[in-house]
């Protein structure tokens, strides 16, 4: 019984000594925090600064253009006004054929459609072909108005046969229809307005869009016209590109014979500055007299006294 007592007694003091030591040792949350609460206090004392995350190193912008280059860059013909009306009006060309002449197989909707489908796709040709050729690119937008005269003339065509009103400057429709046709709202909602109109209404909006994409396709071929007089065809840019390109490399080529004249030059005045230093520095030696060996006095042995 003594020894279990004197266990029991030891295992309650091992206790003890543990629950001291848990007390006084603080938690490693707690330590966390405390770490966590001084480093705040010490990022407030310390004014912002960014982080090596938030700094972008950006690389220097260099000009990577070749002023050599001679093909122009022209804009997309899709961002072209005249390149969207013509599509709208190959679209109500199309629908307008199908409603009031495919029933009676009159032989003028092939002419109708391909007519408005020369007009859009040639200024779409001669937009891509600018690159290599003014000529062609005048040429087909060329083309292209007089396919959409043709068309013109075809809409005419169909009101004065059929005894339909043309509208004319004084129309009270006309103002108004010019007004929608130059609108955004134009091109989003032609389809769904031209379905309601009767054959007269499409007709003199076929009119009306032709007239538009007419005068700006003139527009358009004399800036043409002006930019060929002022920068000249292919051939002259490819040979303005070819001098240029010659005549800059020649001046380099003289800039580095005329440096390289300039270095040798340079390395012949070193050189002859090199030999004087040389020769002053021979004749400094020989004025320098020469030291006298010191003979060695033999050491007297040391005489003891008696």
């Amino acid at each position: 019984m003594q020894k279990k007592h004197y266990l029991c007694s030891l295992k309650e003091t091992r206790m003890d000594n543990r629950n001291q030591n848990n007390q006084t040792i603080p938690n490693n949350q707690n330590n966390q925090n405390i770490q966590n609460d001084q480093n705040d206090q010490n990022n407030q004392s310390i004014p912002n600064t960014p982080s090596i995350q938030s700094i972008q190193i950006t690389p220097s912008t260099q000009n990577t253009q070749n002023p050599h280059l001679f093909l122009p860059q022209h804009g997309h013909y899709r961002q072209l006004r005249v390149y969207q009306v013509a599509e709208a009006l190959y679209d109500l060309t199309f629908l307008f054929c199908q409603r009031f002449l495919s029933h009676h197989g009159d032989r003028t909707v092939d002419q109708m459609v391909q007519a408005a489908r020369s007009g859009k796709q040639n200024i779409a040709e001669g937009n891509q072909a600018a690159a290599t050729s003014s000529e062609t690119e005048i040429k087909l937008t060329n083309v292209a108005r007089a396919s959409l005269e043709e068309l013109l003339a075809d809409y005419e065509d169909y009101l004065r046969t059929r005894s339909l009103p043309q509208w004319g400057q004084r129309h009270p429709r006309l103002n108004a229809m010019r007004q929608w046709t130059k609108s955004n709202d134009f091109l989003q909602n032609y389809k769904t307005r031209s379905s309601r109109m009767n054959d007269e209404e499409m007709a003199n909006l076929g009119i009306t869009l032709c007239h538009q994409a007419i005068y700006m396709l003139g527009q358009l071929l004399k800036t043409m016209q002006e930019r060929f007089t002022t920068e000249g065809g292919i051939k002259e840019r490819m040979h303005a590109a070819r001098t240029g390109y010659r005549q800059q490399q020649d001046a380099q080529f003289t800039a580095l014979q005329s440096e390289n004249a300039a270095l040798r030059l340079r390395i012949k005045q070193l050189e002859e500055e090199l030999k004087t230093l040389k020769a002053q520095n021979n004749q400094n030696n020989q004025n320098i007299p020469s030291t006298q060996t010191i003979q060695s006095i033999p050491s007297t042995p040391n005489t003891q006294t008696p």
